[in-house]
């Protein structure tokens, strides 16, 4: 009788949903580790709500949201769920989400980056041989550098298409192109279809006809680091005022912070003024970038938290010093599981009004 041999299924990896970061994550898991992605639902209030009703009351609003939408991976037919690490509190969430998740009933692998990061690539290896035994160092670095390149390009039309989307003559015309695009990049398997999906995008946003003014109003965007890229953390802030008109810039994002990032020694040399010590992981980022807008005389500032994040609200008394040497007007947003859509929509545009007549006035 001939041995069968054991067919042994792939993992179902899931991370949790971030932006538009998913579509690189999916590529590096499946083109270079040699798993399925299974990409968990959008985030919707229904991912908040689960989130918070199992997670500690006092805890930042992204725990909350990465809670529910594991919870949602898992329902989608995740198998293994994977947790990033970072440098503030995020550093601990891998292990009390896992704990939560256990204790709700819930059968899976949980790979917590958190216990691999000891800044040697091989280390971090570790983790992709165990999703797959198999798995081949070339293979993943290779994967590792173009998924890296997508998310320069995701991150790169993101900034243009809020600098733009504003001033369009044909309502729509930069979504449609921008949606595209990001479906592309979900789509993508090989780095010619990145290529590809990246001059695309750039020929369409170049065809798409603007009216924009020699001097449109323009807002800086600074904040924590999850709630001020993640379009459904913020109520996606930043194409609300661009469709008033508003030209938006916002540094922080993935490419900046972690693969053009000068680092902290640099980044408090120009900021020595206002900031002594390194006070969290994006702290001193946001301090220079809110500096450097004022310095270009940008109509406002809007800096983007969750609430109970500790750095960003030891960012805020900077940010006034700021506001009051470069007279710049600040707006302060901070989110939580209660905030409404209507609330924000009543302070942004007051505060359109207030810098637009403000800039009337000035010029």
């Amino acid at each position: 009788m001939t041995k069968t041999k054991e067919v042994i299924s792939p993992k179902k990896v899931a991370f949790p949903r971030y932006a538009e970061y998913n579509a690189p994550i999916r590529y590096l898991l499946e083109n270079g580790v040699g798993v399925k992605c299974v990409l968990p639902p959008r985030l919707t209030h229904r991912s908040l709500e689960i989130g918070a009703k199992y997670s500690p009351d006092f805890v930042c609003t992204p725990f909350k949201i990465l809670l529910g939408n594991m919870i949602e991976a898992i329902e989608a037919g995740a198998d293994t769920l994977v947790m990033v690490y970072g440098l503030c509190k995020l550093g601990y969430y891998g292990e009390l989400q896992e704990q939560i998740l256990r204790d709700l009933g819930f059968d899976f692998d949980f790979v917590n980056l958190t216990e691999y990061n000891t800044g040697k690539i091989k280390d971090l290896f570790k983790a992709a041989k165990y999703l797959n035994p198999k798995a081949k160092f070339r293979k993943v670095v290779k994967a590792l550098l173009e998924a890296v390149k997508m998310a320069e390009y995701i991150d790169a039309v993101t900034a243009e298409y809020y600098k733009s989307c504003g001033f369009e003559t044909e309502k729509g015309s930069y979504k449609k192109a921008f949606e595209t695009f990001i479906a592309d990049m979900y789509a993508a398997n090989t780095k010619d279809e990145i290529e590809l999906a990246y001059t695309k995008v750039k020929q369409a946003f170049a065809g798409i006809p603007t009216d924009k003014p020699v001097q449109p109003l323009r807002v800086g965007i600074v904040g924590e680091f999850y709630t001020a890229m993640d379009q459904f953390s913020n109520f996606d802030v930043e194409l609300k005022l661009a469709e008033m008109g508003v030209e938006i810039h916002r540094w922080m994002n993935v490419s900046n912070m972690f693969i053009h990032y000068p680092g902290e020694k640099n980044l408090n040399v120009r900021v020595k003024e206002y900031c002594t010590y390194q006070m969290g992981p994006t702290s001193t980022a946001n301090i220079r970038s809110a500096k450097e807008y004022a310095e270009q005389r940008f109509d406002g500032v809007i800096h983007i938290k969750s609430a109970n994040c500790t750095p960003e609200i030891d960012v805020m008394p900077v940010l006034q010093n700021i506001s009051a040497d470069y007279k710049v007007p600040v707006l302060y947003l901070t989110y939580d599981a209660q905030t409404s859509d209507v609330g924000l929509m009543t302070r942004l545009e007051a505060f359109y009004d207030m810098i637009s007549m403000r800039k009337k006035v000035m010029h």
